[in-house]
């Protein structure tokens, strides 16, 4: 039986295992054995997790980790591996934290520094003040009543426990609600609450300062001991005064009971991280296969390569980064000359804006009027966008596709159309080499918030893969859970098979995706809206 069972998994392994550079026909089928049989993404996924650690932009653990990049592409032999830089601002790491609360007993909590926050310079101690502010409307209620304190400045609320599991695959219903054309809503007053909100941070630093505040503390957005400290203050000029620390929700919410319930608890807070400004610049690492054709444009892939500092930045997004540098190493392995160049990117900056992507765009595709000064992070996110008119610019029809991935670690199902509904036949084509992996869905559907958008804004066909949750949302997401850990070798396995096979397909095809035109200025989705005086 025994032996049977040996002959019999040794006569399946040799249906799929064709020598590399030998395919002349089917690439699929080298793509599938060189993925499956000699697959290195786990490796790579370990060695820019577990040996690389966080990769915030422009801290050095991100310049450690482009020249290991750099490294990597050269020695599969990509061609034109390269730097290709935008201005970004300061860098800035986490050496140690500590926070505990003294009184009314000793406690350890869990905590991390707000990214580009300064130090305490040594652990400061003081009583807290719960002080909710969200807007400047609330600066009046605290005035004269926080020197000396450190300042809760979160609304405490209450904990709850989830109602889904935290770890979940798509099924049938998830399919059938992504298929539908969503119509887009351009609403010019949602915009402008947006870019409000994003410029508060600073203004809510200085009232804090000129009352005498020692600190900030806010309150994790997610309950399970997880932390997250993303902070958007890193432009030169624009850092904070503060040091503001993030406390997990459960440890914030019993300091405030405390609060209610008797003295203010006292707390004790030593943040040691570090500015680094030797370089302004941050770095997207952009590496090539060159195509046959010179008029034949180029398609690519990208992932972003820069985490938040609370783990390792594992599902975030160092799945996308390790499976666009599998899908390299597959598609370069395989000896094949497409038609196409093929050019794969590792994002920086996405994180705080889409910077990278944004960058790229700006530099080889179309720009845009601006940007304003002074604009930068969330508010360059929200408002370049939204400017026009479009100006394409020599290379803006060289582009034929793009591929994304930035939804951790999950399986990829298949692909958003994101509304271009010309588009499906030709992805459904590509794709259908994988649809036994699980990965031959097209939907019509689009996605937000990753680095594909600015290239849709513009018009250029780029597209997001579905994937699998898995605990992406729910756990891993920013959180210090982001680890190694939380990695699936299988589907990441497979990712990266369905990667290279769709950057193979769109480089040697044909036919080439429909484009959107070159979008103009949008009308209001409702234009008899009135604003909400309340908002």
């Amino acid at each position: 039986m025994k032996k049977t069972l040996v002959a019999m998994m040794m006569a399946g392994a040799a249906l799929v295992a064709v020598p590399a550079g030998a395919q002349k026909g089917d690439d699929a089928i080298g793509i599938i054995d060189q993925g499956m049989n000699h697959s290195q993404v786990m490796l790579i996924a370990q060695e820019m997790t577990d040996g690389l650690g966080p990769r915030l932009t422009n801290s050095p653990g991100m310049r450690r980790a482009e020249q290991w990049a750099i490294d990597k592409f050269n020695s599969w032999g990509l061609s034109n591996v390269r730097r290709d830089g935008f201005e970004f601002g300061r860098g800035w790491e986490i050496v140690s934290v500590s926070a505990r609360m003294t009184s009314p007993r000793p406690l350890a909590l869990t905590a991390i520094p707000v990214a580009w926050t300064p130090p305490t310079n040594g652990a400061i101690a003081a009583p807290i003040v719960v002080a909710p502010m969200s807007k400047e409307e609330n600066f009046a209620e605290w005035r004269g009543k926080l020197a000396g304190k450190i300042v809760l400045i979160s609304l405490p609320g209450e904990g709850s426990e989830p109602d889904k599991p935290a770890f979940r695959r798509l099924g049938g219903e998830d399919f059938e609600k992504l298929e539908a054309f969503r119509q887009p809503k351009y609403d010019p007053e949602a915009l402008n609450r947006r870019l409000e909100r994003v410029t508060f941070p600073e203004k809510l630093d200085a009232f804090l300062k000129a009352e005498g505040a020692l600190a900030w503390v806010r309150q994790s957005y997610r309950d399970g001991m997880l932390v997250h400290g993303e902070g958007y203050n890193y432009r030169a000029g624009h850092t904070l005064s503060l040091p503001g620390i993030e406390l997990a929700a459960e440890d914030y919410r019993r300091l405030a009971r405390l609060a209610k319930s008797g003295p203010a608890p006292q707390l004790e807070i030593d943040s040691n991280v570090r500015f680094d400004d030797s370089d302004t610049k941050a770095y997207n690492i952009i590496a090539d296969i060159p195509g046959t054709d010179p008029k034949a444009g180029y398609v690519m892939a990208g992932a972003h390569f820069d985490s938040w500092a609370a783990a390792d930045g594992a599902s975030d997004n160092a799945a996308g980064s390790a499976v666009v540098m599998e899908a390299a190493r597959i598609i370069k392995a395989l000896g094949v000359r497409p038609r196409r160049t093929i050019r794969f990117v590792l994002w920086s900056g996405e994180e705080q804006g889409l910077l990278g992507s944004l960058s790229y765009v700006d530099k080889y595709l179309a720009t845009r009027p601006g940007p304003a000064e002074g604009e930068d992070g969330n508010l360059l996110y929200y408002g370049w966008p939204n400017r026009y008119p479009i100006t394409p610019r020599a290379g803006y029809d060289d582009l034929k596709a793009y591929f994304n991935m930035d939804n951790g670690s999950g399986k990829l199902r298949g692909i958003y159309a994101e509304g271009n509904v010309a588009a499906v036949p030709l992805l459904k084509e590509w794709l259908a080499p994988y649809a036994s992996l699980g990965a031959g869905r097209v939907v019509a559907a689009n996605t937000s918030g990753t680095d594909h958008v600015f290239m849709q804004s513009v018009g250029i066909p780029a597209f997001q893969f579905i994937q699998d949750p898995l605990d992406y949302r729910s756990r891993t997401h920013h959180s210090n859970a982001d680890t190694y850990d939380h990695l699936k070798a299988e589907d990441l396995r497979q990712a990266s098979v369905v990667m290279a096979g769709m950057l193979l397909a769109s480089a040697n095809s044909d036919k080439t995706l429909p484009r959107f035109p070159v979008p103009s200025q949008p009308s209001p989705y409702d234009p008899f809206k009135y604003k909400d005086p309340n908002e």
